[in-house]
């Protein structure tokens, strides 16, 4: 399936709020080197239960506005 992602930048813990297709989620490191879409995916790939590699960042791997894909046993969701 496929997820609208706003991330949020926060030093607190923020619970993962999901609506419909889209998804808040704070994240706490900083958009240096990849850092935050590595945290991103994996706080995406536990919450969803799936492994890291299930989880891929289609559109805008720079901004705080992502489109992302979940796959789950075969089935994309």
């Amino acid at each position: 399936m496929k997820y609208i992602i706003f991330v949020k930048f926060s030093s607190r813990p923020c619970k993962i709020q999901l609506t419909d297709n889209e998804i808040i989620i704070c994240l706490r490191s900083k958009s240096e080197r990849d850092k935050a879409n590595k945290e991103l995916i994996s706080k995406l790939a536990n919450y969803f239960g799936v492994s890291k590699d299930n989880v891929h960042i289609i559109t805008s791997f720079t901004s705080t506005k992502k489109l992302i894909e979940v796959e789950m046993e075969n089935q994309t969701f």
